[in-house]
């Protein structure tokens, strides 16, 4: 199947192959027909397969043929969870339109309105925002969208993890109710398929990966590591493998400075990326990773969705997070487009129930093993219920140990698999977490 059989035009073929695709992705084959007929869709594929081309290409298809002469108002928007996902689905925008006549701008928190204003007032076809900045620019009459025709919500799923959805309910409310919707996420869980079930009107159901699933070349394993011992054993992997490119993950702001730190003391190149950096400051550390000029980037969750990171070979889960998806989103960094990668956890004795539950919604033993010299001395705290995930958990744990069977003592050194460096080149719900505006 090639993109032109998809039904795209010569404009957008050629964008797409000066990117070096030329066969469309499982998800692009199968959701780009639907929504060029107008239909609404509710998707869900794994991290790295395409989806962002999947309903960028079809929605400025849409535009172009039905493009205004003579004014331009806002027709498409795209909302995002975060400041990064909004910046990455932009650039895509960007360069699949840069053959057509099509005006598109991003907006998100953390730097001046200013110039965000003054763009929307010049013009946009498709805007690409994050609901909270969003919201503030409509309530200062800088944007309409009495003219919208089509909806994406990108990871979905996310955006209410995020508490977005009492934003996403009001901006909605503003739109015409004739429009078409298109909902992307990495999973279908209940709440998604709930949220859907209020905005999308029949939709076509889109799934290309099973529920929770990871990329299929992504190995895992777990070392069972004594948990003020785990920045020492960070180090350690990533001297004694030479690993030029590492995402590693905390559960914290301060986590991720204070491990920044001490990898900086140890000679390793690094920096960290959260909520509490400055817009600027991600943007920096990121693209200093992209371009290898830093080995490590050390992210809370807020970076598990929207870094797009070419061939990156290694995630490091430094904290297991406590809720289990959000550990396929993690990995969901590394093994993308049919490249292999590989995810290393450091678990201590009070995460084992976290491995427990991850081990639950990936349907699969995680390899485990201890480290001579790391031996696990800390002590696992009194028994408690579950996290409650998104998924079917919440029951109590029986038994404190992550139940593996494969527990060793390897002699050596542990070691990544590869250690080339990467070639960087509305619906009521009620409950909801408090919102965080990016």
């Amino acid at each position: 199947m090639t993109f032109k059989s998809l039904g795209l035009s010569d404009a957008f073929i050629k964008a797409v192959e000066e990117k070096g695709y030329t066969t469309p992705s499982p998800i692009q084959q199968k959701a780009i027909p639907h929504i060029l007929q107008g239909k609404d869709v509710l998707a869900s594929a794994q991290t790295g397969t395409g989806k962002t081309a999947g309903f960028t290409l079809p929605v400025l298809q849409y535009l172009v043929e039905t493009k205004h002469e003579k004014y331009r108002p806002l027709r498409a928007l795209v909302l995002t969870p975060t400041r990064e996902l909004a910046a990455q689905v932009y650039e895509n925008v960007r360069e699949y339109s840069k053959y057509v006549d099509i005006k598109s701008a991003v907006i998100f928190g953390g730097v001046k309105p200013a110039s965000q204003i003054a763009t929307l007032r010049r013009g946009v076809d498709i805007l690409v925002a994050t609901p909270g900045r969003l919201l503030d620019l409509h309530d200062q009459k800088a944007v309409s969208f009495k003219r919208i025709d089509v909806l994406i919500l990108d990871e979905a799923d996310r955006m209410l993890d995020m508490g977005f959805a009492r934003d996403l309910n009001k901006l909605i409310s503003f739109m015409p109710t004739k429009r078409q919707n298109l909902m992307f996420s990495a999973t279908f869980s209940d709440d998604i398929k709930k949220l859907a079930s209020g905005i999308l009107n029949n939709p076509v159901e889109v799934e290309t990966a099973p529920q929770n699933a990871t990329a299929q070349k992504v190995s895992h394993k777990v070392y069972k590591i004594d948990k003020k011992r785990k920045t020492e054993f960070t180090i350690k992997l990533i001297k004694d493998n030479n690993i030029d490119q590492v995402l590693i993950f905390t559960r914290t702001k301060h986590g991720a400075n204070k491990l920044t730190q001490n990898l900086v003391k140890a000679k390793i190149s690094a920096a960290a990326i959260h909520g509490n950096k400055s817009q600027g400051a991600r943007t920096k550390a990121l693209q200093n990773f992209k371009e290898n000029s830093i080995k490590v980037l050390v992210a809370t969750d807020i970076a598990a969705r929207g870094l797009d990171i070419p061939l990156l070979p290694h995630v490091i889960n430094y904290e297991l997070p406590n809720v289990p998806e959000d550990y396929v989103h993690r990995i969901g960094r590394t093994g993308r487009a049919g490249a292999e990668g590989e995810a290393i956890s450091l678990v201590c004795s009070e995460e084992t129930e976290y491995q427990s539950e991850i081990e639950k919604i990936l349907k699969e033993r995680l390899e485990t093993s201890i480290i001579e010299g790391f031996e696990p001395i800390d002590t696992a705290p009194p028994k408690r219920a579950a996290t409650q995930s998104k998924g079917s958990f919440g029951k109590k744990k029986k038994g404190g140990n992550s139940g593996s069977s494969n527990e060793n003592k390897p002699k050596g050194k542990p070691h990544f698999k590869g250690n080339k460096p990467a070639n960087a080149s509305g619906s009521r719900r009620t409950g909801a977490p408090k919102k965080k505006r990016y």
